[in-house]
């Protein structure tokens, strides 16, 4: 339903009026009280968009970004399906447990 704005002939207050399209126009000043209210001719009103957003990547905030962000691949994923998830092997795996107990040498 759209806005309406309104002015007295009489006593010049401007106002608005949310009503229906199909509705009568309003005749009487509510300061006044005289039938001499006509309706201005307005450009209309823009659209203003806010919330969380109309589409998944539209208005989404700071830290929803970020996140995004970090959670996207940062490779070609063909790339990264060649390579091992697992830790390359180290080299003190074969070392034995207890550094503290000194191997015995054979004679």
């Amino acid at each position: 339903m759209p806005t309406y704005e309104y002015v007295c002939g009489n006593c010049h207050h401007t106002f608005e009026e949310f009503q229906s399209i199909k509705a009568a126009p309003i005749t009487i000043c509510p300061k006044c009280k005289k039938k001499k209210v006509k309706r201005l001719i307005s450009g209309g009103a823009g659209f203003l968009f806010k919330g969380s957003g109309f589409y998944i990547t539209d208005y989404r905030s700071d830290t929803y970004k970020s996140a995004a962000k970090n959670d996207s691949p940062k490779t070609d994923p063909a790339k990264t399906e060649t390579k091992s998830e697992s830790p390359p092997p180290t080299t003190s795996a074969a070392a034995p447990s207890s550094p503290s107990t000194p191997a015995k040498k054979a004679k």
